[in-house]
């Protein structure tokens, strides 16, 4: 890419990988905490034009050869965190996995990588993959896909042009490298495969991916509470400039101007505003750290700085400013607007006329339409997180341990020794007191994937068959220890070894997909779409359907094979427990550590934290909508209450004289509360045509409903009906006996 491109005037490439434990000569023992390491290639720092504060970067010349330069560069916060800011740390080494590494800089302290969220503790030259990961062969590999590409443009050229350029040469490498392999469903495949081209102004992010739209639908959100609050404001200033109208006119007839008199209220308006928004930082502070728990999601936070600053400081003054003037603006106009001889002689008796007024009353609906529209929002998110939370995942995810080993650390090859120890760990930790099973696996829920199409003998491929088939790697007690039940055949035992022939356990969807015609037992397939491998695996039992990246997946054909016949690193172990897990955690070390001392051993999660983390922008986005539907129906309530409080106070005259005239206190009570439900039903009506438009920007955030739910606006209507109703509710009674 470097040397072919007619773009860019440098190109970079990255990789990241999360080590168990390294050696330190500098600390002189064992670090167990996990470790970001990046591999980067020798353009990366000069590229993106990152200084060193200690020593140098890498150079071009340290791409090659492969695993010919042994260096590192630190970051400054683990330069600090580890070495105390010692000057004299160039020159040092570490150690590795079995590799020793010179430290020949430490990263200035404004850098902090290009993946958001992401702080790498180490980078290393991308030459030295195969000594960080032995066996892996990543870069090797052909297919290999997980390699990030930076790129910078050349001065003119802008960013459609390298898309064109980008593409065209992306199809001749991959026709060069690719073309002699591909098959003819992979040929066709590249023919429509693009590039896409992102500014990386912002760094990379799947935080970014991951709560962009969460993150924009409460924007959204958070708008309309606003606009309900600067509404129910607008309204209760609108209420208190007529009560000023004696006051106003007054003052015009002894020589003040219009215009000094709307600036006047209009400084009310301002400093309300400004009250509000200084409040606002202050809540702000407070939240952020809360909403950066709940995005999180575990025990270690987000290396992200969500303290307000002055960027966040001028937009809540701004947002004050432009709030004040929009909402404040209508009630000094009208208040101003005055006939100096009625208004002069008017007394307690004249009517409400605020509350009667078409803006007062258009205020009142859109209060109600808004925070109906919220409302639903809200419902349809939470019933959208309850189907994800209630969901059958096809395994069990309560009592369940996550821990990880790293092998390579302490110089384990692909060999029958590998085997070993993971044999001796699954046994040492079942043996333990209060596990039931324990089990290795390739990958965990939502850990990870490996996808690849299959072969099965005898079978014409269709079109169907086109969808990746997700696999993975297992103990024999796996499938216990997940609680995953067996339908047919049975699991992996120890007759599975690497010389008898290649087995696998099927799921439910793959059997049915590719073995309809009859029981799979007996069956055979192989892994890629390439005939002549489709009899090397043997299917020996069928197990129920089991998510494997995500809840939200449509249920996907899976295949799983025994760790004794495919030779490999695998780290993740689960652990089905019952008891005190800290106790366990105690146990599960010490057994690990009877297997092997040298071993790292760092605890991921348990499997419910990790399920419930693969839905964290669900739930932020459901509590979030819940909390601020919730303010929105209180905040509407509070309007109308306080409109309706008004109104009855101007009219206590009115009232009186009803009541001498033989009034009943019910009629009087309904000829209140008439005005205000019939403000409340149109807020309503148009709320819910509100409603029925915008949830479709939501669909794709939902789950098992559709975003015109009849329950969830049912539901809604009625919770925000019925505490406006209540809020209309003001006994003219009390009004009059307080007058």
């Amino acid at each position: 890419m470097r040397q072919k491109n007619q773009v860019f005037s440098d190109v970079s490439a990255m990789l990241s990988i999360l080590f168990g434990g390294m050696h330190g000569a500098v600390a002189g023992r064992l670090n167990l905490e996990p470790m970001n390491v990046q591999l980067v290639s020798g353009t990366y720092f000069p590229m993106l034009g990152v200084k060193p504060i200690l020593g140098r970067a890498f150079t071009e010349a340290e791409d090659e050869p492969a695993g010919g330069h042994p260096v590192a560069m630190v970051s400054y916060s683990w330069w600090r965190r580890r070495f105390n800011c010692d000057p004299a740390v160039v020159g040092k080494t570490l150690k590795l996995g079995s590799t020793i590494y010179t430290i020949i800089g430490v990263a200035s302290p404004e850098f902090f990588g290009t993946r958001v969220g992401e702080s790498p503790d180490l980078w290393i030259p991308l030459s030295m993959d195969k000594q960080v990961s032995p066996g892996w062969n990543g870069l090797d590999n052909k297919w290999f896909q997980s390699l990030y590409i930076l790129a910078r443009l050349k001065p003119g050229v802008s960013q459609q042009q390298a898309q064109a350029n980008v593409n065209l040469l992306a199809r001749q490498i991959w026709h060069e490298y690719l073309g002699p392999v591909l098959s003819k469903r992979q040929q066709e495949d590249l023919e429509h495969a693009r590039i896409q081209l992102t500014p990386a102004a912002r760094g990379l992010s799947r935080l970014r991916f991951q709560f962009s739209l969460p993150l924009q639908i409460l924007m959204a959100v958070v708008g309309l509470v606003l606009l309900i609050a600067c509404a129910n404001i607008a309204n209760l200033l609108l209420a208190r400039a007529t009560t000023r109208q004696r006051e106003i006119a007054v003052r015009m007839a002894i020589g003040a101007g219009r215009t000094r008199l709307i600036r006047q209220m209009l400084t009310e308006s301002l400093l309300l505003a400004l009250l509000g928004g200084a409040l606002g930082v202050m809540f702000a502070s407070w939240a952020s750290d809360a909403l950066l728990a709940m995005v999180s999601a575990g025990p270690e936070r987000l290396p992200l700085n969500v303290t307000p600053d002055a960027r966040v400081l001028a937009f809540t003054l701004l947002l004050s400013l432009g709030t004040a003037l929009l909402f404040g603006i209508a009630p000094a106009l009208r208040a101003t607007r005055v006939d100096l001889s009625p208004s002069l002689k008017e007394g307690r008796g004249m009517a409400a006329v605020a509350s009667r007024s078409p803006l007062a009353k258009a205020l009142i609906v859109s209060q109600v339409a808004l925070s109906l529209v919220l409302l639903i929002a809200a419902g349809l998110f939470l019933r959208s997180l309850v189907n994800l939370a209630n969901l059958d995942a096809g395994f069990n995810k309560d009592n369940v341990l996550l821990f990880a080993i790293d092998p390579v650390d302490v110089g384990y090859k692909e060999d029958a020794r590998l085997v070993n120890l993971y044999q001796q760990i699954e046994q040492r930790v079942t043996a333990l007191p209060g596990v039931r099973a324990a089990s290795i696996s390739f990958f965990t829920f939502n850990q990870g994937a490996w996808t690849d199409p299959v072969s099965v003998r005898g079978r014409t491929p269709t079109r169907e068959d086109d969808e990746e088939v997700n696999h993975n790697v297992v103990g024999p007690r796996y499938f216990a220890t997940m609680g995953i039940p067996l339908l047919v055949g049975r699991v992996f035992g120890p007759q599975d070894t690497e010389r008898s022939p290649k087995v696998a356990v099927i799921n439910e969807t793959m059997a049915r997909r590719f073995f309809p015609d009859g029981s799979p037992i007996g069956r055979r397939f192989g892994i890629g779409d390439d005939p002549k491998h489709s009899d090397d695996i043997e299917v020996v039992g069928v197990v129920k359907d089991a998510k494997y990246e995500s809840l939200r997946e449509r249920m996907r054909p899976a295949a799983y094979y025994p760790y004794t016949q495919r030779i490999g690193y695998y780290y993740d172990f689960e652990v089905r427990y019952s008891g005190d897990p800290q106790a366990i955690i105690s146990a599960v070390r010490r057994a690990v550590g009877e297997a092997d001392r040298s071993l790292p051993i760092t605890y991921g999660n348990t499997l419910a934290r990790q399920v419930d983390r693969s839905i964290t922008s669900q739930t932020l986005v459901a509590q979030l909508s819940t909390f601020f539907g919730v303010l929105a129906v209180f905040l509407a309530c509070i309007g109308i209450y306080g409109l309706m409080s008004y109104a009855v106070s101007r009219r206590t005259n009115e009232i009186g004289v009803r009541l001498a005239l033989g009034a009943r206190r019910s009629s009087l009570l309904w000829m209140v509360m008439r005005e205000s439900l019939t403000l409340v039903m149109i807020g309503l009506v148009a709320g819910l045509g509100a409603a029925l438009a915008a949830t479709r920007v939501v669909a794709s955030q939902l789950y098992g409903l559709k975003p015109h739910d009849p329950t969830t606006v049912a539901v809604a209507a009625l919770a925000s009906f019925v505490p406006a109703r209540r809020a209309s509710q003001v006994d003219p009674m009390a009004a009059l006996r307080y007058e």
